[in-house]
């Protein structure tokens, strides 16, 4: 009696599962609960980062890899006090969608200039930064560039997490719904009430952290009718609202199949259908596939993947409680169908998935270089482990339901009645006539029984069999919890393509700042060592400004008496070409070096420290 009161329940292993499901889910959340990358980013400004003007410039242009939404504070300009000045709204520079502008104060002085700005990408992610300018002259300014975007802790994750949630109810909806229109079986109303609850109180909660989580605020400000407002007025708190009559038009959806009518039947299929691909649309039209290249093309894979995702991990999860809480028998034909569902949103997944992998990353190095494809590689490594549980699951299911898809025999007066049947009494040797049966209930279900009127009950509660399909099913669940982590931090993060072209378009945008060597000469005695800085400015093909500096053993700056500096480039058999350096008084330079090609430049360098004394030295220089 103690041992068996001390044995576990199905009701104890299922609670201790969703534990584990639940310590997993929290674990992968702190291991990914940093700040989401930004997806659009700044390639260049009018001023430029670090640039020097004569005159106060009347506006300030920035121009981003993608389109961006701006906010009411969007930009502060602030002066070398940190005083912040006052300024216009942000408009569009020629109406572009990847620009933003501002208007600056008539009268500005003279000094070093903060602009800090904060804008949302195209898919939803705020991003943030700040750069200086100088009028006249740079000067100290007490204004502090941030070390990283500006954002709040509180705010950014608890919107992540409601985001993890929003997640979880689709997918239980929508599965209940794949689920019980796969198997013919009455829906699960517990895990449809749960997915229902859950994706509306995520809802509500995203579009309340909506604001404080674009401007980088509290928590507390989340009620602020101005920011709700704001937020109401944008596409992901659009998309948010929409969602809001869809679950309402959700509580009114019978999920019970309609018997013995199959027009209303199939009018019934087919609005489950389209509900769930409107939910679905309300996250492609606010995250990843609203931006960069093949827009339609995307929204349509995002929703195909997101529909596939649910039917697969929401019917694992309702087959689930079905097979720990139904106290009846499960037919082993609905869990076959519901098998080929399965198989089918698997192909789906698949191939929309290539399809964003390739969208996201752009190219194969991107995997490992960043976060995006390293995030990616662990969730295609979860999904590759996801498949093989997945296609034990299908051979199980499949030799289960073998037996029961060939009809039994038949017993007749000459037929065996086969091993599984009672014979029944021995017949009388006087020919009688067959007597009808007797009504009475149907053969039930058993290890060794045919399907009789019921084909296909074969799981019983206590069947081994049913016990190792929980266990199959709860291995599938558990991992599917850690792809739709994955998932979810993935849209939290750059693609690996946005990043790649972000960083060329901003190495294309910015000044290169030029090419440095250092070229060491011995002349004559050890007071005779000695080496020449060369900088050129700003280090690229066509006009560049050279200065060469000269230091002795001690590494001062020494006065030489001449100075000569040539470049070739030999693969192109061009030069030398004498960059003419002028004596400036301890230093030489010249501004009228023209390099034409980029390339790897031959630099010879004479250095002349006496009448008599002089060394040429040759060093190889890179020109972008």
């Amino acid at each position: 009696m103690d041992a068996q009161r001390d044995r576990p329940t199905p009701q104890h292993r299922l609670i201790r599962a969703l534990t584990l499901l639940t310590a997993t889910l929290l674990l992968l959340l702190v291991a990914g609960g940093t700040p989401a990358s930004a997806h659009a980013v700044l390639t260049s400004s009018d001023p430029q980062d670090g640039t020097v003007v004569r005159t106060a410039p009347r506006t300030v242009t920035l121009t981003f890899s993608e389109s961006v939404g701006l906010l009411d504070d969007s930009f502060r300009v602030l002066d070398h006090t940190n005083r912040r000045l006052h300024t216009g709204r942000p408009t569009r520079a020629s109406g572009r969608g990847d620009t933003a502008r501002i208007t600056l104060p008539a009268r500005m002085g003279k000094g070093t200039f903060t602009i800090g700005w904060r804008v949302v990408s195209a898919d939803s992610h705020p991003v943030s930064g700040a750069f200086t300018f100088s009028i006249g002259q740079p000067s100290p300014t007490a204004a502090a560039l941030p070390a990283e975007p500006s954002s709040d802790g509180a705010s950014t994750t608890l919107y992540d997490i409601a985001r993890y949630f929003a997640y979880g109810g689709i997918a239980l909806l929508i599965g209940v719904f794949a689920f019980a229109a796969a198997t013919g079986l009455a829906p699960a109303r517990g895990p449809a009430r749960l997915g229902w609850w859950t994706l509306l109180a995520a809802t509500l909660a995203l579009f309340l952290l909506r604001g404080p989580y674009e401007r980088g605020t509290g928590p507390a400000t989340a009620l602020d009718p101005t920011l709700l407002d704001d937020t109401a007025a944008t596409r992901p708190g659009l998309a948010l609202l929409l969602r809001l009559p869809l679950l309402a038009v959700a509580v009114f959806f019978p999920l019970r199949p309609v018997e013995g009518a199959p027009l209303r039947e199939r009018l019934r299929l087919t609005g489950g259908a389209l509900l769930s691909l409107a939910l679905a649309l309300t996250w492609a039209m606010s995250e990843h596939a609203s931006a960069g290249i093949q827009v339609p093309a995307a929204m349509t894979s995002a929703v195909l993947h997101l529909l596939s995702m649910a039917a697969w991990l929401g019917g694992l999860a309702v087959l689930l409680t079905t097979l720990y809480r139904s106290p009846e028998g499960l037919p082993a034909r609905a869990v076959t169908r519901f098998s080929r569902l399965a198989f089918a949103s698997v192909l789906v997944l698949v191939a929309t998935g290539v399809y964003q992998s390739w969208r996201g990353l752009g190219s194969l190095d991107t995997l490992t270089t960043t976060t995006y494809g390293r995030l990616l590689t662990a969730k295609l490594l979860a999904v590759v482990v996801l498949l093989a549980a997945a296609a034990y699951s299908r051979r199980f299911t499949a030799r289960l339901a073998a037996p029961h898809e060939t009809a039994a025999p038949v017993p007749g007066p000459d037929r065996d009645p086969g091993p599984d049947r009672d014979p029944g009494p021995e017949p009388e040797p006087e020919p009688e006539p067959e007597p009808e049966p007797e009504p009475g209930p149907a053969p039930g279900p058993g290890p060794n029984r045919g399907p009789g009127p019921n084909p296909g009950l074969g799981l019983g509660p206590a069947s081994a069999d049913r016990r190792r399909l929980r266990t199959s099913v709860l291995t599938e669940v558990t991992v599917g919890v850690m792809v739709l982590v994955v998932t979810t931090l993935l849209t939290g993060t750059q693609p690996g393509r946005a990043e790649t072209e972000a960083v060329a378009a901003q190495q294309a945008a910015s000044p290169t700042l030029g090419a440095s060597a250092t070229v060491p000469f011995v002349v004559g005695s050890a007071a005779g060592r000695g080496k020449a800085q060369v900088d050129l400015t700003p280090g690229r093909s066509g006009e560049n400004t050279v200065q060469v500096v000269t230091y002795g053993p001690d590494s001062g700056i020494v006065t030489v008496p001449e100075v000569r500096l040539t470049f070739t480039l030999a693969d192109q058999e061009l030069g030398p070409l004498d960059a003419k350096l002028e004596d400036k008084g301890g230093y030489w330079a010249s501004d009228s070096l023209n390099l034409p090609l980029p390339g790897v430049w031959t630099m010879k360098v004479t250095v002349r420290t006496t009448d008599i004394d002089q060394v040429t030295v040759k060093q190889d220089i890179r020109i972008g």
